[in-house]
């Protein structure tokens, strides 16, 4: 299953009170993909964070894996996950035209 995971910053996270962790932030990052959940990361364009395309069996899955990300666990970030899915809307290309 692929998902859109967004970082939501919680009270109290500020660049400052995220630089103890970072590294070892990128160091988990690092090794979900590795392991195949993390596909692709981006820097988030409107707003300091980021956005993974994962790739889990279940959004509860994902969500475990990303409460492992040393920021979540410190309570600086919480995540939203959002399960994609193909875009049948192709089809409408390929359908007969009954007008």
């Amino acid at each position: 299953m692929k998902l859109l995971c967004l970082d939501i910053p919680l009270p109290g996270a500020s660049a400052k009170s995220y630089q103890p962790h970072l590294r070892d932030e990128v160091r988990y990052g690092w090794a979900l993909y590795k392991s195949g959940i993390v596909r692709d990361i981006y820097f988030r364009q409107d707003r300091p964070g980021v956005a993974i395309i994962a790739e889990c069996d279940s959004v509860e899955a994902a969500r475990q894996a990303l409460r492992e990300f040393p920021l979540a666990k410190v309570g600086l970030i919480e995540w939203e996950v959002i399960p994609l899915g193909p875009f049948v809307g192709w089809e409408a290309l390929f359908a007969a035209d009954n007008a």
